[in-house]
């Protein structure tokens, strides 16, 4: 062999060797990974494995109720019966649905958008038809289920509000979750779930939710369910208690009838809401169902706002409503006393101006008790220019007015007492003596709520306490309910001997014949109420107009019309209840808003829900009370 073999021997020797060591280290390589990956990493991977093999979806759980304060249910949660369609066994989903259409109303573009979907979901994810069938819808595809391949009825829950529109405002409703709601809560998610979008919803929201549950299932490559694993079920929402009545809150409604306006009721002594009805109103099953464009603009547009709470959130000249205030703070600088006369001719003369009394021709010679029982204008353009709008302004503020109450559901308004430095502040010009003037009788500036009337006239037959109103028995901490704290109210600094002239003054308003609102006194043997009515203009009255003689509030346009007030109390004895009633453009308060609180007082003290604490027969209730209906 000569030398140029050897040397090719030796490099293919080098080779098959260079080769040998690199599959060596290859299957070395390879032996290693495989072991890191079924040894050293084994649980990882298995872990992956089964989560690839079981999904965990979240079980949605019921909706605390709300109850009224003797356990009545009034937010409660139904069955929700839905259609759903699986492509995967429906051969021809449009037939399938142009027969649907022939069982339940399915426009042209329900049928778009569930096509829509069926294209964009996997064949075996069911796709939602319609929800909130009736009975009857439901047993009619029952019927004709073999027509219809693929169709199967789902249940669920939906919210529902047995009184539809009687406290809608306190209530709210519920709806689907907005991008800014979505906290990162995997239950905000899913589909179907509603949280609150105003009132008790709203501000209970998190406590009424409860805690979602969740089950276990088996699902192949594709995501198809095999089996059910395991199951959890979710903790149920808390209820929720309110101190309303809701015959009661019915009952006011009602009265109210077609008028736009509102009824407050509240415990005197602890600021408990009785009733607090708003009128006209809307159904909040609606909001839950989803409303339609037209739905929607009939709400929106109509010019009396059955959107708004008028309760809380309407704000209006209190009129003489307001004179107590005004002769309180007279009382207490020393201005006046009880006796303290001043001559109305049925006008008062500033400068160039005449400041107008309701009365044409004036009342004469007025005392303290008789400017109130008669609701003298004259008397209190004088007592007001006596006392200035500061001192007024700080007198109702110790009522609650001008000021929001912190009531536990959103939407309160603060109305509006004004000042100088406020007048100076947003107009950016003095006050004027006249605009006192019109003030000390509840007009100008001066707004105020429903609400705030009520809460004013509870803290002046009360001893003077400063109660805040409430709706609801417990307070929400850390989104958790918890118990309401026992504490002492307040006193708000008023002279008690002061209060009790009012009271007194009050009471002659419906006892004594000369009273605006002798008329509307309740008759009821054992059943007492004073109270004050007021009449607010939504308007200027001319001079030209006053010569020609003013139009009756009938003969002109609705929103012209004047604001019928009264605010009073019950029973005189030993005053347990408050009220307030405004009805926009309704005239006349002891025409209109005085009859209203007459029946509505009357059917509070006959009824007397206060013997009852909010919530007290609540344990362990499964329907309705025995004082419910």
């Amino acid at each position: 062999m000569n030398s140029r073999d050897n040397d090719r021997q030796r490099f293919f020797t080098r080779r098959a060797a260079l080769l040998a060591g690199g599959q060596f280290g290859l299957l070395a390589a390879l032996v290693g990974r495989m072991y890191y990956l079924q040894v050293v990493e084994s649980d990882r991977y298995h872990t992956l494995a089964e989560e690839n093999r079981i999904n965990m979806r979240l079980l949605p759980p019921s909706r605390g109720r709300i109850l009224d304060r003797f356990g009545v249910p009034i937010a409660v949660n139904q069955k929700n019966y839905r259609v759903l369609i699986k492509s995967e066994n429906t051969p021809d989903v449009p037939a399938v649905l142009d027969r649907l259409a022939m069982i339940i109303d399915l426009g042209p573009e329900e049928k778009a958008r569930i096509l829509k979907e069926v294209r964009r979901k996997k064949k075996f994810v069911p796709v939602t038809v319609r929800e909130f069938l009736e009975w009857e819808d439901v047993a009619r595809l029952e019927v004709n289920a073999p027509d219809l391949p693929g169709v199967t009825i789902d249940v669920g829950e939906r919210r529902f509000y047995p009184n539809s529109d009687s406290a809608a405002h306190i209530l709210g409703y519920v709806g689907a979750p907005r991008p800014e709601d979505l906290t990162g809560d995997p239950l905000l998610e899913l589909p179907g779930f509603r949280i609150g979008r105003s009132g008790i919803e709203r501000a209970f929201d998190r406590p009424l939710r409860g805690a979602a549950g969740a089950r276990q299932l088996e699902v192949n490559a594709v995501g198809r369910v095999i089996r059910e694993l395991d199951r959890q079920d979710g903790k149920p929402g808390r209820d929720v208690v309110l101190t309303l009545d809701m015959a009661l809150q019915r009952a006011a409604t009602e009265r109210l009838g077609e008028e736009a306006g509102a009824v407050v009721v509240m415990d005197a002594h602890t600021g408990a809401l009785i009733v607090q009805a708003s009128t006209p109103s809307f159904d909040p099953n609606q909001f839950t169902e989803g409303l339609s464009n037209a739905q929607w603009r009939r709400l929106a547009d109509n010019e009396r706002a059955p959107l708004r709470n008028k309760a809380i959130a309407g704000e209006y000249a209190p009129g003489s409503t307001f004179k107590m205030i005004v002769a309180l703070a007279a009382l207490e600088e020393g201005l006046i006393t009880p006796q303290t006369s001043f001559f109305c001719p049925g006008h008062l003369e500033l400068g160039d101006g005449k400041f107008h009394c309701w009365k044409r021709h004036g009342h004469g010679h007025v005392d303290l008790n008789r400017s109130l029982a008669e609701s003298c204008d004259v008397y209190y353009y004088e007592v007001a220019r006596k006392v200035g709008i500061d001192k007024i302004a700080k007198m109702a503020a110790r009522f609650g007015l001008g000021t929001e109450l912190g009531l536990d559901v959103p939407g309160e308004r603060a109305g509006l007492i004004p000042t100088k430095a406020w007048k100076r502040a947003v107009v950016g010009q003095p006050w004027v003596v006249g605009e006192t003037l019109v003030a000390g009788i509840g007009q100008g500036f001066v707004l105020t709520t429903p609400l705030q009337l009520a809460t004013m006239t509870a803290r002046m037959v009360n001893g003077g306490k400063a109660v805040t109103p409430y709706l609801a028995r417990d307070r929400v901490e850390r989104g958790q309910l918890a118990a309401r704290a026992d504490t002492p109210v307040a006193d708000i600094g008023v002279d008690s001997g002061h209060l009790d002239l009012m009271i007194e003054a009050m009471n002659l308003v419906t006892q004594d014949r000369t009273g605006t609102a002798h008329r509307a006194r309740i008759t009821v043997p054992g059943l007492t109420m004073g109270g004050k009515t007021g009449t607010a203009q939504v308007r200027r009255i001319s001079r030209r107009e006053r010569e020609a003689g003013v139009r009756k509030n009938e003969e002109l346009p609705w929103r012209f019309r004047d604001h019928a007030l009264f605010v009073g109390y019950g029973p005189i004895e030993n005053p347990r209840y408050a009220i307030a009633v405004v009805v926009e453009h309704g005239g006349g308060g002891s025409s209109v808003a005085a009859p209203i609180a007459r029946d509505v007082m009357a059917a509070t003290l006959d009824r007397d829900p206060a013997r009852l604490s909010p919530g007290a027969n609540v344990a362990g209730f499964d329907g309705p009370g025995n004082r419910g209906s």
